[in-house]
């Protein structure tokens, strides 16, 4: 009965250790992602499967050291991701909006621009026509 629970303890072990190693690797590749991008967008939810996994390793780590700490940790964690995602959603749409915003008078502007350039031609034509 011994050696069965220690085999056991050493499988979980075993598993443990490769789901951390898994875990590193694809924080890895997350972490690439959100260098690379290409939008913003990609960016955000990079960085929000980044905190998933992470709070995922502490929880591993909780039950791999039998820490009960680390589940506090991870709650906190959690907690400071959700709030990091929000604020990077919330400076993008801001970021975004303005720039709308700005293309949208631009193009107003140089709207107008042509309107009055076309004015000025059919009144400069009209004169012609008249002389």
């Amino acid at each position: 009965m011994g050696n069965d629970v220690q085999g056991l303890a050493q499988a979980y072990q075993f598993l443990f250790t490769a789901a951390l190693i898994f875990l590193a690797l694809m924080l890895v590749l997350c972490l690439i992602r959100a260098i690379i991008g290409p939008r913003v967008a990609d960016r955000v939810v990079a960085v929000n499967m980044m905190g998933t996994m992470v709070m995922v390793i502490i929880a591993i780590l909780t039950v791999m050291l039998e820490e009960g700490y680390l589940a506090d940790i991870c709650l906190i964690y959690a907690m400071l991701s959700f709030l990091a995602v929000i604020l990077l959603t919330k400076i993008y749409t801001g970021v975004y909006r303005e720039r709308k915003a700005s293309e949208e008078k631009r193009q107003a502007a140089q709207k107008e621009c042509e309107q009055a350039k076309d004015g000025q031609l059919q009144g400069i034509s009209g004169n012609a026509k008249g002389v």
